[in-house]
């Protein structure tokens, strides 16, 4: 009867985790504008829905299903989440201050295939140089890593565009020059670091 009952809330909670994470999922990919994924993906979410309510409602008695039911709830909007930082969907507007505008900035980062728009600006304390910069989200990391090298004093804001249209940007992400500035900076690091533990075991 244990066994039973510990199956029960174990089936209860997976199958609301996943209804909840793919619910999850598809409300982000709405608000992107992938509304056919999201139609497809909401089929099966409104059917593992269905099982799991008609599964707790069976067994409305029974406490521990219910509060099954809301563990399960609560982890599904935390996995679904998640899911969705690691697919990085969408794009990046990220907005950058340098007070240096005598550095190299724009040219450096358009070699590495982001979509940059400068121009001039004044600040309190003198000149400065303003960028609008556009990138794939799964290239955050990297496009901030590459901006504070430049400038570690920049000032950067970013948000995501709800809407993109035109542009040269967009055929150089086809071609995959951010992804192969990307594998270049990795392998230059993995290089680095071998170096390193060579001569750390040197010594």
């Amino acid at each position: 009867m244990l066994e039973n009952a510990f199956m029960m809330i174990v089936i209860i909670m997976i199958i609301n985790i996943v209804y909840v994470s793919l619910s999850t999922l598809r409300v982000i990919l709405m608000l992107k504008g992938r509304r056919y994924i999201a139609g497809a993906i909401s089929i099966f979410e409104i059917m593992i829905y269905t099982l799991g309510l008609g599964i707790v409602l069976d067994n409305l008695g029974e406490i521990q299903n219910l509060v099954a039911y809301g563990l399960g709830y609560g982890l599904g909007v935390v996995i679904g989440s998640k899911i969705e930082e690691k697919l990085a969907l969408g794009y990046i507007t990220v907005n950058v201050i340098s007070s240096d505008p005598d550095i190299s900035f724009t040219k450096q980062l358009r070699d590495k295939g982001y979509g940059v728009t400068s121009w001039y600006a004044y600040g309190m304390d003198g000149d400065r140089l303003s960028m609008q910069i556009l990138s794939p989200r799964k290239y955050e990391l990297h496009l901030y890593e590459t901006i504070k090298s430049i400038d570690p004093k920049a000032f950067i804001i970013a948000y995501e565009p709800k809407q993109i249209h035109g542009g040269f940007w967009v055929k150089q992400v086809k071609r995959g020059r951010i992804r192969k500035s990307v594998q270049k900076a990795e392998e230059e690091e993995q290089q680095q670091a071998s170096q390193e533990e060579v001569r750390s075991n040197g010594e």
